[in-house]
């Protein structure tokens, strides 16, 4: 391994340049505009795949976005690693907040700034460099690895379930290794075992033909607008639990000892706070931050439309309000089951005096890795090699909905190996990753493979 190590060591500089002229391309999933910019960011990931030396690279076509795959399994008898990650990025909006270009990669104090740094480029490339460092130094791989890059995670990967399904039997993996997650924190690698889910939903509601003279009508028609905050006011009761009938039935409790180990962790929460910008934490009550955040449901209005919002006044009653709710969900709730149960209790919410539609976004369930698995504690040893530290075993409060699905249809748990820090701004402006953690991801992922070769 020392041989590999070295050779990472001294392409270092030259690895973060490759980097940076991926984040160049603004691969933006959901802009039809951008829709040149994927398939050359697809291209050059298959020009990579080829030029590190793996076999069977393709980019393939879908009715969004292509996927691209490519292969090596030259290690005979060896385990077999599937390598996920995701090439598509969010918008760089508001481009007014960036304090540099968010396509033109800028380092400052050691963190490249770019959108798509740290999600999900700069994670899932460390994997990239550590293959190519074995092929470049040993010929060869100490397993058998396979690579699913896809473009459209950030839309909810409409297209790679159909994929995986009719690729079942060349997907075929013993472990399959996803970076998209965060660390704990600064100099803390972590592994994640656990995942909300999400079911993402749409209420319109509708009550006069036309926007109305509040002074002409204001008292003989219901308000769009009035009715929908009614309906989201109950949603949630005061104790932070969410209302909907059944919501808790499949919840899966934290047992004592992950309550202890949850608690074990340097949570600053005076700093966490500060740190948010907000005068006070606020969640379901009987719940610490950390089992609110990573192991406990919650339903969340992401937006409000509706009425007059420009400046100055104009006095109406909106024909109608819409507002866009998301819930995160816990093993073992269901996506589809949640949905369901969200849209008969807003419907029992809503009066007579308006109509209501509800419309289903993309969702996906939540995940949970039994933590005796070879693979898990594998990814654990190589971590400690990568970082010169023992990791820690966390769960993170967002959503992967691919994870389930992996997990559903080839019938194996992901490893969750992420490089990212909690602060890097995933999905805002100014988002970066630390250059450090992408050198020791490198490493890690190097040494992952060959403890998996040696599990």
């Amino acid at each position: 391994m020392q041989e590999i190590r070295n050779f990472i060591a001294q392409n270092r500089g030259r690895f973060e340049q490759e980097l940076f002229e991926l984040l160049r391309i603004p691969s933006v999933s959901n802009n039809p505009d951008h829709k040149a910019d994927m398939e050359q960011c697809a291209r050059a990931l298959a020009q990579g795949m080829e030029g590190m030396g793996l076999k069977k690279v393709s980019v393939h076509p879908t009715k969004g976005h292509p996927i691209v795959t490519g292969e090596w399994m030259g290690a005979e008898g060896k385990p077999t690693v599937l390598i996920y990650g995701h090439y598509d990025v969010q918008p760089e909006d508001p481009i007014e907040e960036w304090e540099s270009p968010p396509f033109e990669p800028t380092v400052r104090e050691g963190q490249v700034y770019a959108r798509g740094s740290v999600d999900d480029k700069g994670q899932f490339y460390t994997h990239f460099k550590a293959i190519e460092a074995y092929l470049r130094v040993k010929h060869s791989l100490p397993v058998n690895v396979k690579l699913v890059i896809e473009g459209e995670e950030e839309i909810g990967s409409e297209n790679l379930r159909g994929f995986i399904k009719i690729h079942r039997e060349s997907l075929k993996a013993d472990y399959i290794l996803i970076s998209d997650t965060p660390m704990f924190g600064r100099g803390m690698p972590s592994l994640c075992y656990g995942l909300r889910g999400l079911a993402y939903m749409e209420v319109e509601v509708k009550g006069p033909s036309r926007d109305l003279h509040s002074g002409s009508f204001g008292g003989a028609v219901a308000n769009p607008a009035n009715v929908l905050a009614r309906i989201i006011s109950a949603l949630v009761d005061d104790n932070g639990r969410v209302t909907i009938p059944g919501f808790y039935d499949d919840v899966i409790p934290l047992t004592d000892q992950e309550r202890k180990e949850f608690a074990s962790l340097p949570l600053d929460e005076a700093a966490y706070q500060k740190e948010l910008g907000v005068p006070s934490l606020s969640g379901e009550r009987g719940f610490t931050t950390l089992e609110r955040v990573w192991a406990r449901p919650t339903l969340d209005v992401n937006g409000i439309m509706g009425g007059f919002t420009g400046e100055g006044a104009k006095t109406i009653i909106p024909a109608s309000a819409k507002a866009k709710i998301s819930m995160r969900l816990v093993p073992n709730q269901d996506s589809d089951k949640i949905a369901e149960g969200f849209e008969a209790h807003v419907k029992k919410l809503c009066p007579p005096t308006v109509t209501i539609t509800i419309q289903r976004h993309h969702g996906g369930n939540p995940f949970l890795a039994p933590l005796d698995n070879p693979g898990i504690q594998a990814a654990g040893r190589a971590l400690e090699k990568g970082f010169e530290k023992r990791p820690v075993f966390i769960r993170e409060g967002g959503s992967i909905p691919i994870v389930a699905t992996f997990d559903e249809i080839l019938g194996k748990p992901c490893i969750l190996m992420g490089f990212g820090l909690p602060d890097e701004n995933s999905h805002a402006p100014n988002e970066k990753m630390d250059l450090d953690n992408f050198y020791r991801g490198i490493l890690s992922s190097a040494h992952f493979l060959q403890e998996l070769a040696e599990s």
